[in-house]
């Protein structure tokens, strides 16, 4: 994660050193991703990147975070609290409807298919209830086979559905 260097940088450098990392992530695997573009695109020196992250994979997950919380940001709701399968449901319908128009588009997807098995397992809190977290691997699973698999949309969609539906709880 980034030093707290970069974390008391004006809004607007955050800002420059993020989207230049969306770009090369975007652009290029992390395995394939150069300091050199980013510094440049950026308009940062080279040490001052080593001053923000760590290494490449380092900024990466970085902006992986970045990334999944805009994407989350208009999810809505808490699973520690409250579960509704057709607002999970919709949330990742609305993900995939509009993930073409979306900034972190290619960055996802490339994550999905050159970049998630270079990356440590992220860990879940052992707080979130079984439920949730079985929905939330459900919905990635979900999104993880659309992007890669455009044709499998209508299935994958109403696969998810069913199961989530299995997972709400019954009113009494």
């Amino acid at each position: 994660m980034p030093s707290t260097t970069f974390d008391h940088l004006p809004t607007a450098k955050q800002d420059r050193v993020t989207a230049a990392l969306l770009t090369e992530f975007s652009a290029h695997s992390l395995a394939d991703a150069q300091v050199a573009r980013i510094v440049a695109s950026a308009d940062i020196a080279r040490g001052a990147f080593y001053k923000y992250f760590d290494n490449l994979t380092d900024a990466y997950q970085y902006l992986y975070h970045v990334a999944l919380r805009e994407i989350h940001r208009d999810a809505g709701g808490d699973e520690r609290t409250t579960f509704d399968a057709e607002r999970i449901y919709q949330g990742v319908v609305d993900f995939v409807d509009q993930v073409n128009d979306s900034q972190y588009y290619a960055f996802i997807r490339r994550h999905y298919a050159e970049n998630e098995s270079l990356l440590p397992a992220a860990p879940v809190s052992s707080r979130l209830p079984a439920i949730a977290w079985a929905a939330m691997v459900l919905s990635h699973a979900a999104i993880k086979e659309i992007l890669l698999e455009p044709t499998s949309e209508a299935t994958v969609r109403e696969r998810l559905r069913t199961t989530l539906a299995l997972l709400q709880p019954k009113e009494d």
